[in-house]
């Protein structure tokens, strides 16, 4: 399948896995760029650019395909050494680059003259054209069922998709509730070039997460997410349990007196204990509602391939059929 995804990755397919926090390292990303869609490295994950640029190496022993790395620009006071990590990317060789959080354009200049291509994740249509007119090469347009941060305009992709497409002239690939043939032939009909999948692609056997987690997301239905941290502006969507309970607790008494130390515990930290140690109740989590359509755990290559098979079938065949000969 061709689109201007494949095009301007160099892959087979028209799908990207999304940089995920203690879930994107060397073992997913090469799998998911093996079997001929985007793999990606959660940059952050690793604490230091030095890591990172050993886990560059570890992914390209493992995939000789096009793989990229996710850089979050966070609004903190005691910022990473993104200029560090920008060099480990660039001296890796990368040529993908998924940004997130704050406006990226800073560093842009020095990933383009590199030959990487960047697409930033969006939570709107403005925020869209924005990336498009600092020089972003894509967008990945998240709609509001999307595991992790939505954004604060819940539109859900039905609605955002075609707007998105009705404004840009980059491309931009659908994330929020992908998971099968279906949501790709969709995004496509909706005018995305292609799909982001997150927690999707963690429930499959090569994903370096403790089984806790994958068995989470399968008997999790779409009802079993909740929306936390929306009163700091900060909403995160992540899979009910005892800690998120005990947060919206606090959230609903505090009201608009909540500060973020209220919540620390629930949030800060977390991910090292649930996703490497199985503690399934240590903390919020990110998920999306799509853990509603997740039914098994398959390896990475069967779950793109199963995909690609459904999405032609629905196109060649289904819709194909309906139109009169």
């Amino acid at each position: 399948m061709k689109t201007r995804i494949t095009e301007l990755f160099g892959i087979k397919h028209p799908i990207i896995q999304g940089g995920m926090h203690y879930v994107g390292f060397a073992e997913l990303a090469a799998a998911v760029s093996n079997a001929g869609g985007l793999g990606i490295i959660t940059g952050l994950t690793q604490r230091t650019p030095a890591l990172l640029a050993e886990e560059i190496r570890r992914c390209r022993a493992m995939t000789d395909k096009p793989f990229g790395v996710n850089l979050t620009f966070l609004p903190t006071v005691s910022s990473p050494d993104y200029p560090g990590y920008i060099r480990a990317i660039i001296d890796g060789g990368v040529k993908a680059v998924e940004t997130a959080g704050n406006n990226p354009q800073k560093w842009l200049p020095a990933m383009h003259e590199a030959g990487i291509k960047v697409i930033h994740k969006c939570t709107s249509v403005r925020h869209s054209l924005k990336a498009q007119s600092i020089g972003c090469d894509a967008v990945s347009v998240d709609g509001f069922e999307c595991g992790g941060h939505p954004g604060e305009d819940d539109v859900p992709n039905f609605i955002l998709l075609p707007r998105a497409a009705d404004e840009l002239t980059i491309p931009f690939v659908a994330s929020g509730g992908m998971a099968d043939g279906r949501s790709l032939v969709a995004a496509l009909a909706l005018g995305a070039e292609g799909m982001n999948m997150g927690t999707r692609f963690i429930a499959t056997k090569e994903a370096p997460v403790h089984e806790n987690v994958k068995q989470a997301i399968l008997a999790a239905s779409e009802l079993d997410t909740r929306l936390v941290m929306r009163p700091l502006r900060n909403t995160e969507r992540v899979l009910r349990n005892a800690a998120v309970d005990r947060l919206l607790e606090k959230e609903k008494t505090l009201g608009a007196n909540l500060k973020f130390e209220d919540i620390i515990e629930e949030v800060a930290g977390v991910y090292p204990k649930i996703m490497q140690e199985g503690a399934m109740e240590a903390g919020a989590w990110s998920c999306g509602m799509v853990a509603g359509l997740i039914h098994d755990i398959p390896s990475v290559r069967e779950l793109i391939d199963r995909i690609m098979a459904e999405a032609e079938t629905i196109i060649g065949k289904r819709l194909a059929g309906m139109l009169p000969g």
